[in-house]
């Protein structure tokens, strides 16, 4: 009788101190993740210079308004492969936690170039993506743009090209025969890519594309590149039909000014409730940003950036990466 008491209260308190932990343990996990929650976000924005010859350079940012570049003066990915630019450096984090970038390599080139990296400092061997080979019409491939679809669990890479004598209607209007539209391949592992295929016709010629999803929908910003017989050279907003793939809804009317400068290379980033639009107003050697809440309504607003940037994209990054990138000298 003995033992069996004492046996029932060693079970007795076995079974307390197993509820306590795994309360105590509880506790704990609650506390991390509303920890994680609170933690600020860090911005981080790839860009090129001049005409991409030295490479990605890389800024970050506290609250999505001013940048400090990381490091000073030096790439994180210096071209070797194509033509041998880094223009136009577009970064997506996958699925694998990766960060996956594509640019631009030449001004004629038939592909894109395209790297990974765990840390935005240490990439993998570049390779070249020659998806217009064999495309004899094709003039070039500008301003590639990668986006993982969770959807899908897939990777876009969509771009500008002009094929000579498509789209005849809107040829007169373009500059020395660049009648652009956008295209599109996938992959899910960067090994085997999908043919290319027709991404976005909006009817004008376009080029700079930029996809984002707010809201549980898929939205585009482009960029109307006609020229003739009055310059658009502005910025517009179109929403997805469907999924990431599209199909493409009308485009909205222009959110920038082409009579205070021609805007290209938009990039999106969610900061707190609104939504930042940022751009190069390329021929006047300027960059701005908009704010809104719904792309219908657009604000100016303060932004302060590494002298001498050209466009890129922005996006969130943990804090670990963060920290170990601002200790950088």
């Amino acid at each position: 009788m003995v033992q069996q008491r004492a046996l029932m209260v060693t079970l007795v308190i076995g079974l307390f101190l197993c509820t306590f932990a795994s309360f105590a343990n509880s506790r704990l996990q609650a506390q991390v993740a509303s920890a994680s929650e609170n933690v600020a976000p860090v911005y981080a924005f790839t860009f090129f210079r001049d005409n991409g010859q030295d490479g990605v350079f890389l800024a970050l940012s506290d609250n999505g308004f001013d940048w400090k570049e990381i490091p000073t003066g030096k790439p994180i990915l210096k071209p070797n492969v194509g033509g041998k630019l880094t223009r136009d450096p577009s970064v997506t984090v996958g699925g694998d936690g990766l960060y996956h970038m594509v640019w631009t390599t030449s001004w004629t080139g038939d592909g894109f170039g395209v790297a990974h990296s765990k840390d935005l400092l240490n990439w993998s061997e570049q390779e070249y993506v020659p998806i217009n080979a064999g495309d004899d019409k094709a003039r070039n491939t500008w301003a590639p743009e990668i986006f993982f679809d969770q959807a899908t669990n897939q990777y876009l890479v969509f771009w500008a090209t002009t094929r000579i004598g498509d789209f005849p209607a809107t040829l007169e209007n373009s500059e020395d025969g660049y009648n652009h539209r956008m295209y599109v391949t996938t992959t899910k592992d960067f090994a085997a890519w999908e043919p290319k295929k027709l991404f976005y016709d909006g009817g004008f010629n376009v080029i700079d594309a930029f996809l984002f999803k707010a809201e549980g929908r898929y939205g585009l910003i482009v960029k109307d590149e006609t020229l003739k017989p009055m310059p658009e050279k502005n910025l517009k907003v179109v929403w997805s039909k469907g999924g990431a793939l599209g199909p493409w809804e009308k485009a909205s009317p222009p959110f920038t000014d082409n009579k205070r400068s021609w805007a290209e290379g938009p990039t999106v980033l969610k900061v707190g409730t609104k939504w930042l639009v940022y751009f190069d107003e390329y021929n006047t050697g300027r960059y701005a940003a908009v704010e809104t809440e719904d792309f219908k309504s657009f604000k100016d607003v303060k932004i302060s950036l590494p002298p001498g940037v050209r466009h890129g994209t922005m996006f969130s990054i943990d804090p670990e990466t963060a920290r170990k990138l601002r200790a950088l000298k």
